[in-house]
């Protein structure tokens, strides 16, 4: 079937790309930068030639309009703050004495002014910024960044299209600034913000913009009327500038379901929408709202999160159908390609026809390009192409490695016993008291310590060959020596070995798991410098041998204390890796939970009394639609308790999340009837301590004390200022003491100062406590 050629050939298109270069050289001129090795200046012409770069790729592939501004040195929400002047009060001198230093204090922090608060950008493992906002908030436009990044572009003969994040999502992104109202609601701020916005539009015109994307996520969630019409006035007015570029107003990670018609009606000249099975109904809905008459329409059928193949065949007929529904259609992926690694074609250990399956941010480029000259010019004209992706779809789908019989039988055979404790919390929580004997407010860590140059090196000499196993497994042993010396020292209760043996939480379990592929070169930005690299999950999950169970047991043999096993959880092990398309996320985790519930009772059998199993993504994988919500939290849920409640009563299971808001998965974190939790609190100021007393929840839980995502050291009076707004919320017998997160990013001294810190803080308060309080 030939598609039916649009009135003006389609374009490619991408919204963002990926910021760190082939080999994370935006990371190392970063770091060197804070660490007083790199200038400012060869920062900047660090980035300025990734930027070249990067367009020039695009341009060579066939994209015809670049993006320009998605660029970021950590943010680009907070990029959008300094944008409109949005900087706090406490960042302000450090912002006027130097731009670029303000910059990464409002990220970072200093040791004298604590950094924005982070989290999850929607249902993605990228933390953006949180902008702080009041009633006395003054909006300025500084659209200096946005306008120089597009006369680069410019300058080397390309078609720009500046990128900026929305108006109205900017406002439902943002919260009230410290000391501000709870209740005060950001929004409320928009027609201060607009003439702002409108200011930058103008600049952005007079530099030569014929097009400005502006992205609004956020109208794919749950949108009230207020928001809504807030959303409408928004573009009414923005549409209605004289002096301004074309707008093409962008959404993605979903189905823009009520806003649709709201923004299809408004004064804009375009719409970008996600047509890949996350945004399922957005063509049905376009089609019912009348189309897209006089308009652009950029149509996101290749998927920009996830790096399996495109099906042309699926796509263009996606595409065939929008072209009755808009003025003009042109191509793209479904959101930015920021969430993919750059270059699959840099993966040389993975098996060719495997190979052959994967398509990461370059090889999405080429997609999108075949799939606009496909439309432009018919499926002749792509014949080849889409002779060798039938061929590709169809390898995979026949391949081995995508079915395990023993774990389908396996998974088959669940039972609802199997996702139960022996016994209920508040029987079994008297047993682990008994068996542990920790003090009021057991103070512990989340599980990593610094993750030192002398590590790395040892696994960079092992890959290498300038050492051997044994000599590597020395190393690691010394390495868990010194942690479990120090953690004694410092007075923390429950130890953990550090996971020196480890290269990452979700990594280092993949490559142990049968159904994983592990890249070399497949990083992708989580926060600011920090980028991992999401394994491959390309088939069914099972675990030949355990995993952690050496590591664990030597250190307990080295100390009296209680060591904790660390694992990563079911929903985790998802969430932070490209999972497979061709099945229900539901009976993957399964797959995984059954793999994990086999280690975590190898571990108790072991001598292991305290096993974490992590979650931090439980909150980050959430819908974002409510309707949508019980679902996923049924086999989320299920999950986690299927890998943990195998073990006995006297057995204690922790879990851990952080960077999310998790006031609305109350529930089901208490659904998933772990022993003690450990969250995120510290930016927040113990907000989540509040959440659980307000849904009664009856376990124990360890709300941070110490933002380890920031360099500065809390004191021990700042640690026992947020434990005692912990203990406003949770009874000192079910109060723990912990970190925010894991300690792998930060160095040690640091580190160390700051748990010595903790405890003395612990201390401190266990001393104001009456007896009674256990």
């Amino acid at each position: 079937m030939t598609a039916k050629p649009a009135a003006a050939a389609a374009r490619a298109t991408v919204y963002g790309y990926p910021r760190q270069g082939q080999n994370r050289e935006l990371k190392k001129a970063i770091e060197g930068y804070w660490k007083g090795r790199v200038s400012a200046d060869t920062l900047r012409r660090t980035a300025a030639e990734l930027r070249r770069g990067t367009w020039q790729q695009l341009a060579e592939a066939g994209v015809h309009e670049v993006p320009t501004g998605d660029f970021s040195y950590y943010d680009h929400v907070l990029d959008t703050s300094v944008m409109v002047g949005a900087v706090p009060e406490r960042h302000r001198e450090a912002v006027r004495a130097d731009a670029l230093d303000g910059y990464f204090a409002m990220a970072r922090g200093t040791q004298d002014v604590a950094p924005l608060e982070m989290t999850k950008w929607f249902d993605t493992n990228y933390h953006y910024l949180v902008p702080e906002l009041g009633p006395d908030t003054v909006f300025t436009a500084d659209s200096a960044k946005q306008v120089a990044e597009f006369k680069e572009a410019l300058a080397l003969g390309r078609t720009p299209r500046p990128v900026l994040v929305g108006p109205v999502t900017y406002l439902l992104l943002a919260k009230a600034a410290p000391g501000v109202a709870a209740d005060f609601e950001p929004l409320t701020l928009l027609d201060r913000l607009l003439p702002v916005y409108a200011e930058v539009l103008a600049d952005l015109r007079a530099a030569g913009a014929e097009w400005v994307q502006l992205d609004e996520p956020a109208l794919v969630q749950d949108r009230t009327p207020a928001e809504l019409n807030a959303a409408a006035r928004a573009y009414r007015e923005l549409g209605g500038l004289a002096d301004r570029p074309k707008l093409l107003v962008a959404s993605y990670f979903g189905r823009l379901g009520e806003a649709l018609p709201v923004l299809a009606k408004a004064p804009v000249d375009g719409l970008a929408l996600d047509f890949t099975e996350s945004g399922a109904g957005n063509l049905d809905d376009l089609a019912a709202a009348g189309g897209l008459p006089g308009k652009r329409l950029v149509a996101g059928v290749v998927n920009g999160r996830n790096i399996w193949i495109n099906d042309y065949e699926k796509s263009l007929a996606t595409l065939g159908t929008l072209l009755g529904l808009a003025d003009h259609v042109d191509v793209s992926a479904s959101s930015s390609l920021l969430h993919v690694p750059l270059d699959a074609a840099a993966e040389s250990d993975i098996d060719p026809q495997i190979a052959r399956w994967l398509a990461f941010a370059r090889q999405k480029t080429q997609e999108i390009v075949v799939l606009a000259r496909g439309l432009s010019d018919g499926t002749e004209a792509i014949a080849a192409e889409l002779a060798a992706n039938r061929a590709d779809l169809a390898s995979r789908a026949d391949a081995a490695i995508t079915r395990d019989p023993a774990v389908r039988a396996r998974t088959a055979a669940i039972t609802d016993a199997d996702g139960r404790r022996s016994q209920p919390y508040a029987e079994r929580t008297a047993a682990q008291r008994a068996h542990l004997g920790l003090p009021l407010l057991p103070t512990t860590t989340i599980g990593s310590f610094p993750q030192t140059t002398e590590l790395r090196t040892a696994r960079a000499d092992l890959r290498a060959g300038r050492i051997d196993e044994a000599g590597y497994e020395d190393r690691i042993k010394d390495e868990i020596r010194e942690v479990l010396s120090f953690q004694e020292k410092a007075g923390l209760d429950v130890l953990v070995h550090g996971e020196p043996e480890r290269n990452d939480m979700v990594q280092y379990f993949a490559e142990q798991l049968t159904g994983y592929l592990a890249t070399q070169h497949g990083w992708v930005q989580s926060y600011g410098t920090r980028y991992v690299r999401p394994p491959v999950l390309a088939g069914d999950i099972s675990r030949p041998e355990p995993m952690t169970v050496r590591w664990t047991t030597y250190a307990q043999s080295l100390t009296e204390r209680p060591v904790k096993g660390m694992l990563t959880g079911p929903v985790t092990m998802l969430a932070w890796s490209f999972v497979r398309d061709d099945q229900p996320l539901g009976d993957t985790a399964r797959q995984v939970a059954l793999a994990l519930r086999d280690e975590v009772n190898d571990l108790e059998a072991s001598g292991t009394s305290v096993i974490q199993v992590d979650e931090p993504a439980l909150r980050e994988t959430l819908p974002l639609r409510t309707a949508e919500h019980a679902a996923y939290l049924e086999w989320a849920t299920e999950s986690f308790r299927l890998a943990t409640a195998g073990v006995r009563p006297d057995t204690q299971i922790h879990t851990h999340m952080c960077y999310a808001e998790f006031g609305d998965i109350v529930q089901a974190i208490d659904d998933l009837d772990a022993d003690v939790i450990s969250l995120e609190a510290a930016r927040s100021h113990m907000q989540v301590a509040r959440e659980l007393a307000a849904h009664g929840y009856p376990r124990e839980a360890g709300p941070g004390v110490y933002d380890i995502h920031s360099p500065r050291i809390p004191s021990a009076e700042e640690a026992a200022a947020l434990l005692r707004k912990g203990l406003e919320a949770i009874p000192a017998g079910r109060l723990w003491v912990n970190p925010d997160c894991g300690l792998k990013t930060r160095g040690w001294p640091e580190t160390r100062a700051s748990l010595e810190n903790l405890v003395a803080a612990a201390r401190e308060i266990r001393a104001e406590l009456p007896t009674e309080a256990a």
